[in-house]
C-alpha cells in the first residue's frame, strides 16, 4: 500500500480565528515548511492582518517570504522574517529585554522585534551578566520603570533570579543554549531559572525568544487594545 509523503504536501491552513482568539495573529514557524507552504501560509495571513512574524527562517526562506511581499525585513541573528507595517503601540508601559552576554544576542534579539511587531515598546539592556554585577545594578531604575522584564541568560542561568530581586515588575526568564559542557545545551540554565529563589519569576523554553514575548504583550497590551486591532 502506498504511503503518502506528508512533506510533499503543499496545502497549508492557517488559523484565521486566532487572531480574534488571542487579539494576535498566527505565526509561521519555518522550519520543515516546503517553498509553497511557506508562500501560501503568508499570503493568507497577510491578508488578514498587517503584521505578521515569521520564526527560525533561513536567508534562503526569507527570500521565498519576500516573494509574497516585499515589506519582509529579515534579522539574520534572531532567524525572524517580519513584516511590521501597523507600528501602533498597544501596550501600557515598555518591554524591557535584557540579554547577559553578546552570546544570548540573537535570542534577545528574536524576543525583542517580535515585542515590538506584536504592539510593545521595547527597551534593549544588553551585556549585563552577572559576572560583572555592577552591570545589571546600574540599571535598576530602568528594570524598576519597565511593565515586563524579559530575561535572556546561558551558563548557570542567574541573571534572571537578579532581576527579579531588583524590581515589581513580572519577569520572564529565558534560558539559551550557551555555555560550556555542564550547561547541557541549555538545561542548566533552564533547571536554574526554574528553581529561581525570585518569587513570581516564570520561565520559558530554551532559546524561546518568542515564547517569551508573546507572554510579554499579553501582559503588556490591555485585552481590549489587542481586540481593537482585529476590528
Amino acid at each position: 500500500m502506498a504511503t503518502e509523503n506528508f512533506s510533499s504536501v503543499s496545502e497549508v491552513y492557517p488559523d484565521l480565528q486566532r487572531t480574534v482568539n488571542t487579539g494576535f495573529s498566527e505565526v509561521i514557524y519555518c522550519p520543515g515548511k516546503s517553498d509553497s507552504q511557506l508562500r501560501e501560509a503568508a499570503d493568507a495571513l497577510l491578508e488578514a492582518s498587517a503584521n505578521l512574524l515569521a520564526t527560525r527562517a533561513t536567508p534562503e526562506q526569507f527570500s521565498v517570504l519576500r516573494e509574497v511581499c516585499d515589506d519582509f525585513e529579515y534579522h539574520q541573528q534572531a532567524r525572524l522574517a517580519y513584516v511590521h507595517r501597523d507600528r501602533q503601540i498597544l501596550g501600557r508601559g515598555t518591554v524591557a529585554v535584557v540579554a547577559a552576554g553578546s552570546c544570548d544576542l540573537p535570542v534577545a534579539e528574536e524576543a525583542g522585534i517580535c515585542a515590538e511587531v506584536l504592539g510593545s515598546r521595547v527597551e534593549r539592556i544588553y551585556d549585563v551578566g552577572v559576572a560583572g554585577l555592577h552591570r545589571i545594578l546600574s540599571h535598576r531604575q530602568r528594570l524598576r520603570e519597565a511593565s515586563v522584564v524579559i530575561v535572556v541568560a546561558g551558563m548557570e542561568g542567574a541573571l534572571p533570579s537578579v532581576v527579579g530581586g531588583l524590581t515589581p515588575s513580572p519577569v520572564i526568564a529565558v534560558p539559551t543554549s550557551v555555555g560550556y559542557g555542564a550547561n547541557l545545551g541549555g538545561l542548566a540554565a533552564l533547571l536554574g531559572m526554574l528553581n529561581s529563589c525570585a518569587p513570581g519569576l516564570v520561565t520559558v523554553n530554551i532559546d524561546n525568544g518568542f515564547g517569551a514575548a508573546f507572554a510579554a504583550a499579553r501582559i503588556n497590551i490591555p485585552p481590549a487594545a489587542a481586540a481593537e486591532k482585529t476590528d
